[in-house]
């Protein structure tokens, strides 16, 4: 740590609760002070029993608010004035203030609850919420409410890590600002997409009025194609960059934190809880979910031999796809004698969970129904993964590509079995619209 940091520290463990607060207001005002370190410290006293979690995050969650609510009111004591004066001197000129403002009044506030996650962003949001003229009960709803998830985070964060606090902070600390850039960056696609919903709509409709127009009609199986096939792209680009990231052995940190944050996470006590997390992967789960669908198939499908195949393929396929990726990588797991990059587990759970899902909902399911199974499908999935994890079954990399090649497994076999469907129904009923 920087001499700062180290003084600010020694503070802390004189001081506690008073400095946690302090800090937070000051750092608020865009002072240039270590928030996040400070946090995480602060998370370490709390783990050797010097400070109290709760009145730690009380603390640091008052500080931050109320620094909040300082720099939000000079902001607006500053107003438009200051930007017609002297917004021309780094490039920040009414004009461009103005179409900010517009956005930031429109959007801004929900931002407040992850920009606190982004380092030089959170330190101007308070002033440019009160200079934009944002009402202050929404800012303070969003910004009191982002400040304590904040704290609560990185306190947590700090007391979880315990006397790993500082092989690890900076390393997670770095995953907690990307979390934040691409949170930012997602909302404000989806803020833009909304905005502009009028002109994307006439764009869509005019290319599916002219893709209509070159293939007679875009029914509801042109459309799963594209949408597995768009899905198999992108699940692709992320095999890509694990397999590339495997090469470089590049695993071996984030492994390292991963393994030891879900160690703390989950104590002895949960083993039986992660033992039967983890069968979920396992063959007698995956048959219970196998003779469902085979059932729902017999009785309730409209293509019964093509769904049949496909179903058989995508889990004997699948079984023998990852035996043959296990074995051309070659990385023997943590328990040592095991192979398992890509796990087996996530990568069987994904695509027999998924695929069932699929055809479940394909012909009978409303959209409420398509959501509850995606989250359905998601839980599972999830809940394979740490329990593999936490019982040291696998490198967390080892679920992550288990689910990176389970995806591009799973929407492969939907988009050729979408595929097929098309062409046979054209080939019996070349001028009918195909069967949804």
């Amino acid at each position: 740590m920087g001499a700062l940091s180290d003084f600010l520290s020694r503070l802390l463990e004189t001081y506690g609760y008073i400095v946690l607060f302090l800090s937070l207001f000051f750092e608020m005002l865009a002072l240039p002070l270590p928030g996040e370190l400070l946090m995480t410290y602060t998370g370490l006293i709390v783990y050797e029993g010097h400070l109290h979690w709760l009145f730690s995050v009380l603390a640091g969650g008052a500080g931050a608010s109320l620094g909040m609510t300082a720099s939000y009111w000079i902001g607006y004591r500053l107003g438009n004035p200051f930007f017609e004066k002297y917004g021309a001197r780094f490039h920040f000129g009414p004009d461009k203030f103005n179409r900010l403002s517009g956005w930031f009044g429109r959007y801004g506030n929900k931002l407040l609850l992850i920009a606190y996650f982004i380092p030089g962003v959170r330190h101007l949001t308070g002033y440019f919420s009160g200079t934009t003229r944002l009402p202050f009960r929404k800012y303070a709803a969003f910004s009191y409410a982002g400040a304590f998830l904040w704290v609560f985070v990185f306190i947590t964060l700090g007391k979880v890590l315990g006397p790993k606090w500082e092989q690890y902070h900076h390393r997670i600390n770095v995953y907690l600002v990307v979390f934040g850039v691409v949170s930012v960056c997602a909302y404000g696609a989806y803020a833009l997409i909304k905005r502009n919903r009028a002109k994307y709509y006439a764009l869509a409709k005019s290319w599916v009025e002219r893709a209509a127009r070159r293939y007679r009609s875009l029914g509801t199986v042109r459309l799963l194609i594209l949408a597995a096939g768009a899905a198999f792209l992108g699940c692709f680009s992320v095999m890509i960059g694990l397999i590339q990231d495997f090469m470089a052995h590049e695993f071996a940190q984030f492994d390292e934190v991963v393994l030891y944050l879900v160690g703390r996470l989950f104590g002895p006590e949960w083993h039986a809880p992660l033992t039967r997390f983890a069968a979920l992967g396992a063959m007698p789960a995956l048959v219970a979910a196998i003779l469902p669908t085979l059932l729902w198939i017999r009785f309730r499908s409209r293509n019964r031999l093509l769904e049949l195949a496909f179903y058989l393929a995508v889990a004997a396929g699948g079984e023998g796809l990852e035996e043959g990726l296990r074995q051309l990588f070659h990385r023997v797991g943590p328990t040592g004698g095991l192979l398992t990059f890509p796990s087996e587990q996530t990568f069987m759970a994904l695509t027999v969970y998924g695929f069932s899902a699929y055809l479940f909902v394909r012909h009978r399911g409303q959209p409420k129904h398509r959501v509850l199974a995606a989250a359905a499908v998601t839980g599972l999935c999830f809940l394979t993964g740490i329990g593999m994890v936490a019982l040291r079954l696998n490198y967390p990399s080892d679920a992550a590509a288990g689910f990176a090649f389970g995806g591009m497994w799973l929407t492969l076999n939907v988009a050729l079995m979408e595929g097929f469907r098309y062409t046979v129904a054209g080939a019996l009923r070349p001028r009918a619209k195909v069967d949804a």
